[in-house]
């Protein structure tokens, strides 16, 4: 989590570094029952659940057969391209070092925001409009980010600050539009208590505030429609990486792991916070599941998923004296890394020290110090995994 931070801080501070939150709420315009925006249509929002869900449970040709079909009744209204974007973000989600949906899940962005656009130049007052410019710039910064696309993650990043502030207004759209504002107020308080050289940085921009920035994370996560889910995925992650609070990680982790089973990244993140509570016959028989639906070959189970579970599993048999099993799937977990090119992660670094102690303990000292010359080779030098090696190595005469 800490790692990809550094990607969002940059479009964060472009997204939603603005002096709204410092600003008195304008007026709600009242809606009459037959309101021009389908965002806010009841009757959309009931027919659209079963697909909406569909999506986040990674079937996707159920939900994307849906939104055709809201396509065809709407060919001008970007909520259906919106849609099919985010199927192919989470796609994208599962391993986001993977670019092979980039180019598709732009492509309905963009497709989303020249319906939108035409919207907003017919009707400049259009908050739906506007909302979804804001939504379909904000999700393409978010992408750029992680590409390290600097330049585009400015332009997408302004383009989407602009219209988050012509979309304000609308009472019934707060909820939703309430997310920017709770990514806000953790961050900025966050990002300099975290990284020092940013402060002088953020103190351009208003004060944040933590706690609120949770609190109204959990209302979006409770109330909102379209960015619930969202909301809840950036909760489970702040409170198991940065807030240290594993229990309530877990809580919303389950909760997404019950109501779409074959979401593999809620599937994983239930696995892992199990795991960090110390439930861990819990955490492996979900991650024995995880492996086998990669074996399966099931929608969204790949790899880094792989990496994830495999590691579980070894670290309980390892704990538990049954070295043979661990070093198996210790092994599968390098595997894993080296699949999805995670050679730099605590696990895959972890598994191979680990490996090192095994074979060292055997007297294999040639291949454990290999596993450990292969720690030196991918961990950098002040990560703990490195130094932990070379102690190992001088200690050990390897």
């Amino acid at each position: 989590m800490k790692i990809r931070i550094i990607g969002y801080i940059y479009f964060f501070m472009l997204i939603l570094g603005c002096n709204r939150l410092q600003a008195q709420p304008q007026q709600p315009i009242n809606l009459s029952s037959d309101s021009e925006y389908l965002l806010l249509d009841k009757g959309l929002q009931y027919r659209i659940t079963k697909a909406i869900n569909s999506m986040y449970n990674f079937d996707f040709p159920t939900a994307e057969r849906d939104f055709l079909v809201i396509m065809y009744q709407y060919p001008d209204h970007p909520l259906p391209d919106f849609l099919m974007a985010l199927g192919y973000w989470w796609r994208i989600e599962v391993d986001v070092t993977n670019t092979r949906y980039d180019n598709i899940f732009v492509q309905y962005l963009e497709r989303a925001n020249k319906k939108a656009e035409k919207m907003f130049d017919a009707n400049p007052k259009n908050k739906e409009a506007a909302f979804f410019l804001a939504a379909g710039y904000g999700f393409m910064g978010r992408l750029y980010s992680e590409r390290k696309s600097w330049t585009k993650a400015t332009f997408a990043g302004k383009n989407a600050l602009k219209y988050m502030e012509l979309s304000r207004g609308e009472e019934e759209f707060n909820p939703e539009l309430l997310l920017g504002d709770a990514l806000f107020n953790y961050f900025s308080v966050w990002i300099p208590e975290n990284y020092p050289l940013l402060r002088p940085v953020m103190a351009l921009f208003p004060k944040g505030n933590k706690e609120l920035g949770i609190q109204q994370l959990e209302t979006v996560a409770s109330n909102a429609f379209y960015t619930r889910v969202e909301a809840q995925y950036f909760l489970f992650r702040l409170y198991a990486s940065m807030e240290n609070r594993p229990y309530d990680a877990l809580r919303i982790s389950e909760y997404l792991h019950q109501k779409f089973p074959n979401n593999p990244y809620f599937h994983r993140s239930y696995a892992r916070h199990l795991y960090s509570v110390g439930r861990w016959s819990d955490s492996v028989r979900e991650s024995y599941e995880i492996l086998d639906r990669i074996d399966q070959k099931q929608a969204g189970y790949e790899a880094n998923s792989g990496r994830y579970a495999a590691f579980y599993v070894a670290e309980y048999n390892f704990r538990s004296g049954n070295k043979a099993v661990a070093k198996q799937y210790y092994q599968k977990t390098v595997a894993y890394g080296e699949e999805s090119e995670s050679q730099e992660s605590g696990y895959y670094l972890h598994a191979l020290i680990q490996l090192g102690k095994i074979e060292s303990q055997a007297g294999n000292k040639a291949k454990a110090k290999a596993y450990f010359n292969q720690v030196k080779k991918y961990a950098k030098r002040k990560h703990p995994a490195h130094k932990e090696a070379r102690d190992f190595i001088k200690k050990n005469k390897l």
